[in-house]
């Protein structure tokens, strides 16, 4: 509750230091502190350093208009998923940006008898060491990607720390948008599994994306790619057909139900 109202504020304000805050709702000022800043650290908020103003990022707007399609695009991704499940056997999962990481909405892992790890929706990945975050990242709007990398840039995570190499990963993002996929190298020491990820993209927006998982013993990342890469694009074409043919009211119901 306390957040709550601390982003009502910024948001009434267009922005407050921590001592406007403090004065709106009488709290001390060290809980304040510790309320924006991890509002900053879940990518909600960040602090001007200009005038140590507390002003809201991008990604509040999908408090407001982006819980209604996530939802609903897990509904509908839901059935695919199985579907994909069944012919490759291997799990497959679909994600979305929240905050400044990925949130599993859905996954086929306790449905594959060949995961090594099993993990259950709401299981939450970064956007620079996954190749979920990385496919999603690569394939949004430049706006919000600049945005996201701002603000993953001000963090001391190990996860993040690409984020303050900006050439490296401008080359990555690029590679990753010219193939159109994202790859995780499957030689990196004591790792078990290889992971391919598609943006599932509308328009230019980016509503989520793709995941497969396959053990590194099975198959080359040659092999993978070339059999596993096709029906994960068809598979996120078919959830953005769906998605793109349902009017607004009927996400909107179909999220609250």
């Amino acid at each position: 509750m306390r957040g709550l109202d601390a982003l009502q504020i910024l948001n009434l304000r267009n922005g407050a230091t921590v001592s406007e805050v403090v004065q709106e709702t009488r709290l001390p000022r060290t809980t304040v502190y510790r309320i924006l800043e991890t509002l900053c650290d879940a990518g909600f908020v960040q602090r001007d350093s200009s005038d140590d103003r507390y002003r809201l990022t991008i990604m509040v707007r999908g408090l407001s208009d982006g819980f209604d399609d996530e939802a609903w695009v897990t509904q509908i991704a839901k059935p695919f998923l199985s579907a994909l499940c069944h012919e490759v056997v291997w799990p497959v999962a679909i994600a979305t940006l929240s905050g400044t990481g990925m949130l599993m909405r859905e996954t086929t892992d306790h449905a594959s008898p060949l995961a090594i790890e099993r993990y259950s929706a709401g299981f939450r990945v970064s956007l620079l060491a996954s190749t979920t975050g990385l496919a999603y990242l690569a394939h949004c709007p430049a706006a919000q990607r600049q945005t996201l990398i701002d603000l993953l840039a001000r963090s001391n995570r190990t996860d993040d720390k690409l984020a303050r190499s900006p050439e490296e990963l401008q080359r990555t993002l690029e590679e990753i948008r010219a193939q159109g996929y994202a790859l995780l190298n499957p030689s990196r020491p004591r790792s078990l599994e290889m992971t391919i990820s598609v943006p599932v993209v509308l328009e230019e927006r980016v509503l989520g994306a793709l995941t497969i998982r396959i053990a590194t013993s099975a198959l080359t990342a040659q092999a993978a790619v070339a059999r596993f890469l096709p029906k994960l694009r068809e598979c996120a074409n078919r959830i953005r057909a769906e998605f793109s043919e349902q009017p607004i009211e009927a996400r909107r119901a179909a999220a609250s139900a």
